[in-house]
C-alpha cells in the first residue's frame, strides 16, 4: 500500500522543486527499494530524507527526534563508514516493521563507505525486503561505486539561489550584509552557517590573508603556510575527539570508544583541510574574474576593496595556473594523500605561478 503524499509533507524544504515532484510521486504510487540523494552539503538532503521518512512511515515528530521504532539511521563518526557499521544495519534489514507498513534506512554521508562497507550494502541492495526503503545521503556522488548507484534511484539536489541564502541569513543579519555573505555561502545553507559562526569566519579571514601572503608577501613560507592550516586542523579534530569522548555511549568497550574518538578527529581534521583548499580556491576563481574585469561575480564579495587592489596588478593567466594548482590539491585529497605535504607542493605552486605582485602599484 502507497503512502499517503500530504500536501505539505516538504514545505520545510527550501526550493529543490524537482526533488519535491518526484518524492510526493513515489508517495502517491510506492516508493522504490532504494534511493541516491546526491549533492552539495548543506542543500537540504537530510531534511528531504527525514521528510520521506515521516511521510512513508506516517509520524513525523517521532522521526524527526529519531525515536520511531520503524526508522533506522546511520550515522558514521569520523571520517569513514566501515563494515561494521553496515554489518549492523544489514542485521537490523531483517527485522519485520514494529508499527508502521515498512522500515526506513537513512545512510547519512554514504560516500564515506570504505570498499569493505559498500561491498557489504551492496548484497542488501541486490536483494532488500519488501518492506524496507533504503536513502544514501552523498555529497560526493562520485566516490560511491557505479555498482551502488546503479541499483538506486538518484535524487540530485541543486545548489540553493542566492536569494533563498540571502532570506535565510536576513534572519540574523542585515539585509544588506547578508546579500554579500550570501555569494560566499556557494549555494548552501552550511556555507551560510559558517560565515555566522565567528570562529569560521576568522577561519576565513586568515586563510584569505594567508593566500595574498602568498604573492604579496616576499617572506612567505609555503611550509609555515601549509603548517598553519594542519595546526588548526589539529584544534579542530581535538575538539571532535573531546565531543566524541562526552557523547560515548556505555555499552560500547574502551576499544570501541577509543575507536570512535580517533576516527572522530581524523574526520574533523580533513574537513577542515578540505575546508581550507575550497576557500583557498574560491579566492584564485575571484581573483581570476576580478583581474579579467567582473569583480561583480565574486564570490567573497566582502572583500571587494582587497579584490580589487590585487587584480589590478596581478595577471590572469597566471592567476588560473595557481587556481589549478588549488584544485588539483582539491581532486588529490580524495586519494587520501598526505594532507602536510600536499598542502605544502600546493602553496609552492601558487607562489611560483603568481610570483610576486607589483608591490610599488599596490601604494
Amino acid at each position: 500500500m502507497a503512502a499517503s503524499a500530504a500536501p505539505d509533507a516538504f514545505d520545510a524544504i527550501l526550493e529543490q522543486d524537482a526533488v519535491k515532484l518526484l518524492l510526493s510521486a513515489a508517495l502517491r504510487d510506492g516508493p522504490a527499494h532504494a534511493y541516491l540523494f546526491y549533492g552539495p552539503a548543506g542543500v537540504g538532503k537530510a531534511a528531504a530524507a527525514r521528510a520521506f521518512a515521516a511521510a512513508l512511515l506516517g509520524e513525523r515528530r517521532r522521526v524527526k527526534r529519531g525515536t520511531h521504532p520503524d526508522l533506522y539511521v546511520l550515522e558514521p563518526l569520523g571520517d569513514e563508514i566501515r563494515i561494521g557499521d553496515v554489518h549492523a544495519l544489514r542485521h537490523d534489514l531483517h527485522l519485520r516493521p514494529f508499527e508502521a507498513e515498512r522500515r526506513v534506512y537513512i545512510v547519512e554521508r554514504a560516500d564515506s563507505m570504505n570498499p569493505d562497507a559498500a561491498d557489504a550494502l551492496l548484497k542488501s541492495l541486490e536483494e532488500p525486503p519488501a518492506y524496507a526503503t533504503v536513502i544514501l545521503l552523498a555529497d560526493r556522488v562520485a566516490l560511491l561505486p557505479e555498482t551502488i548507484r546503479s541499483r538506486c534511484q538518484l535524487v540530485p539536489f541543486e545548489r540553493l539561489s542566492r536569494a533563498t541564502v540571502a532570506a535565510w541569513l536576513a534572519e540574523s543579519l542585515d539585509a544588506a550584509e547578508a546579500e554579500q555573505l550570501a555569494r560566499a555561502a556557494g549555494g548552501t545553507l552550511a556555507g551560510a552557517r559558517r560565515l555566522l559562526d565567528p570562529d569560521e569566519a576568522e577561519t576565513r579571514r586568515s586563510l584569505i590573508k594567508l593566500v595574498r601572503a602568498a604573492y604579496r608577501d616576499e617572506r612567505f613560507d609555503a611550509s609555515g603556510a601549509a603548517q598553519h592550516v594542519l595546526d588548526a586542523a589539529a584544534v579542530r579534530g581535538e575538539h571532535a575527539r573531546t565531543h566524541a569522548r562526552a557523547a560515548a555511549d556505555e555499552s560500547l568497550t574502551q576499544r570501541e570508544a577509543e575507536q570512535r574518538e580517533r576516527r572522530a578527529g581524523r574526520g574533523a581534521e580533513r574537513d577542515h583541510v578540505i575546508g581550507a583548499v575550497d576557500t583557498l580556491a574560491t579566492w584564485c576563481r575571484d581573483l581570476m574574474v576580478a583581474a579579467n574585469g567582473a569583480p561583480e561575480a565574486a564570490i567573497n564579495a566582502d572583500f571587494a576593496v582587497e579584490l580589487a587592489e590585487d587584480a589590478a596588478v596581478v595577471d590572469p593567466q597566471a592567476v588560473e595556473r595557481a587556481l589549478e594548482a588549488v584544485l588539483e590539491t582539491r581532486r588529490r585529497f580524495e586519494l587520501q594523500l598526505h594532507a602536510g605535504l600536499a598542502l605544502d607542493a600546493m602553496f609552492v605552486r601558487v607562489q611560483r605561478a603568481l610570483d610576486r605582485l607589483d608591490t610599488a602599484a599596490l601604494m
